[in-house]
């Protein structure tokens, strides 16, 4: 089942750091915009970032398991930093990239708005503070599941 030093504990520790992730923008967008929005569990952005804590659970609970002077955890920790850089690199550059978009056809658009199309989606990526909360959300939950629960 769900034991330490398995497969699914690495998998397990990463599904539910992201979840917890995702939970508490959820949480946040209630609080900030006094209404319930379903769609942010399954949407990309905002804070903290649910890929940072995932990649980052994954790799810190290799570590646990295999040393975090072991070339397993090595692969996973270069892996989560690829993930991290492109949360905040790439996608949020797309992210920035589309708002001007949007704003543009609007402009182009503005005597016929129905023409534009839809709009393309903005908050794609993460600040660097958001995948550094990610990354802190991370490692709190990998090592609350591994030391405190499953030991």
């Amino acid at each position: 089942m769900y034991q330490t030093g398995t497969a699914v504990e690495v998998l397990g520790n990463a599904c539910i750091a992201a979840i917890i992730a995702q939970v508490i923008k959820f949480v946040y967008f209630y609080i900030a915009h006094k209404k319930i929005n379903f769609k942010i569990f399954t949407t990309t952005g905002g804070m903290p970032s649910s890929h940072s804590a995932g990649v980052i659970a994954l790799s810190m609970t290799v570590g646990y398991n295999e040393g975090l002077n072991s070339i397993p955890f090595a692969i996973a920790l270069g892996y989560a930093f690829v993930v991290m850089y492109d949360a905040a690199g790439s996608r949020r550059s797309a992210g920035k990239i589309a708002a001007t978009m949007n704003r543009v056809m609007e402009e182009f658009y503005a005597h016929r708005p129905t023409a534009a199309g839809d709009k393309l989606k903005e908050l794609l990526g993460h600040t660097p503070f958001e995948v550094f909360m990610g990354a802190i959300l991370g490692i709190v939950v990998s090592y609350v599941i591994h030391f405190l629960i499953l030991q």
